[in-house]
């Protein structure tokens, strides 16, 4: 179901692209496929990629929890919301590299959360993303009550909650949810470049960005609280080889060539 293709961009720097792969059931995701999507992102952790790309295989990016065969009167929903995504979300969000991801198709439930948790999203101006769960008498899941809040609001984001109406690509991006639409025909091909940008850039600075725009979102920082971050970031770098590398490439009138530490 989850498939690993880990490939070289440059001299040792690897991207890693993770695809969903069960297109019959518009990679729906069962928690044996949360698991198998977390332990691919911990081989390419292992494995030093400095950029990640996920992607769907088929005609969607992921339609949510595969909920075939599901008894909703047994169903475990603690265990798999709880025990197996969230966990699995975090991983995502933490992961030590730029990430990116490829929306396209149904991208709703999980598949909408799997997405909160890259850092960048690049989706198809088909794309279809929104709240489905009121035909199921359930409640949106997978963080997208802080999406749709904190880029919509909270009249726009109770009105898609309430009728189930599906935003397109070209309207998540208007809005501001992710952050480029493309035709359905380029999308991935312009992610993965972008990907590969990333790979070979200064991957400790991309980091404390990605730190501090995660602490900006959880922890509410007000504009000098976040200076002081981006002041405490910078010390840091300093001592780091690509700080150095990139300030003498500067000096030298060249192109720097980063090694991600």
């Amino acid at each position: 179901m989850i498939e690993l293709d880990i490939r070289p961009v440059a001299d040792d720097v690897q991207l890693a692209i993770v695809t969903l792969d069960a297109p019959d059931k518009l990679n729906a995701l069962d928690v044996e496929g949360l698991e198998e999507l977390a332990a691919a992102y911990a081989v390419a952790e292992s494995s030093g990629v400095r950029a990640l790309v996920l992607r769907g295989e088929g005609r969607a990016f992921c339609a949510g929890r595969d909920i075939a065969g599901v008894d909703a009167a047994t169903d475990d929903v603690s265990g798999y919301l709880d025990g197996a995504l969230a966990p699995l979300l975090q991983t995502m969000a933490a992961f030590p590299a730029p990430t990116f991801a490829v929306a396209h198709g149904a991208c709703l439930g999980v598949g909408l959360g799997l997405l909160i948790a890259t850092d960048v999203v690049y989706v198809a101006d088909t794309a279809r993303i929104g709240s489905p769960f009121a035909a199921l008498g359930a409640a949106l899941d997978s963080g997208g009550h802080a999406l749709f809040y904190e880029r919509l609001g909270a009249h726009r984001a109770l009105d898609l909650i309430y009728t189930g109406r599906l935003m397109t690509g070209a309207e998540a991006e208007t809005a501001g949810l992710f952050s480029q639409v493309f035709p359905a025909d380029e999308v991935e091909e312009a992610t993965i470049a972008a990907a590969e940008t990333a790979a070979v850039g200064a991957t400790q600075a991309f980091l404390a960005s990605k730190r501090i725009i995660q602490e900006l979102r959880d922890e509410r920082l007000g504009l000098w609280a976040a200076l002081a971050r981006e002041n405490a970031a910078q010390v840091a770098l300093q001592a780091t080889a690509d700080y150095r590398e990139g300030f003498a490439a500067f000096t030298e009138k060249r192109k720097p060539v980063f090694r991600g530490e």
